[in-house]
């Protein structure tokens, strides 16, 4: 297995959400708002559908996609409007996130460019599939990123 390759595919992600958040060369910061996202996209998709989703992404984002879930977690359905996702992101970041975010027009921007990033990196099929499962705010915010 060649490591060094997967690690340099993940660096090239990580650079690219930097850039396009805004930040280049921040990548500490482009890897917490990444997980951040994933994590929340995970609470309210279905396990099969981030599965799906998260498959076309570098091995390395894959890690970070999945590290600390259980699998057996139910869609959380609360989350239906993009002010619910942008809480969910907030506290998935927790501390850092006033940091990493600042306000809520700021992190829903900052959630955007993470997802203007993995439909780069994505299907276009995989990406409707992913916004077929969302109500319709969350499908917006995935059509106009």
């Amino acid at each position: 297995m060649n490591f060094e390759k997967y690690v340099a595919k993940g660096n090239a992600f990580l650079k690219e959400l930097a850039e396009e958040l805004g930040t280049p060369g921040d990548k500490d910061r482009a890897g917490r708002v990444l997980r951040a996202v994933l994590h929340a996209l995970r609470k309210r998709l279905t396990p099969e559908e981030y599965l799906d989703l998260v498959a076309q992404l570098p091995m390395c984002i894959k890690a970070i996609a999945v590290d600390g879930w259980h699998i057996s977690e139910s869609p959380d359905k609360s989350i239906k409007h993009i002010d619910d996702l942008i809480h969910a992101v907030m506290e998935e970041d927790g501390r850092t996130a006033p940091r990493d975010f600042g306000n809520e027009e700021q992190a829903k921007e900052a959630i955007k460019a993470v997802i203007r990033v993995i439909k780069r990196h994505v299907s276009q099929g995989e990406i409707e599939d992913v916004e077929a499962e969302l109500p319709k705010h969350l499908k917006e915010l995935f059509e106009t990123a």
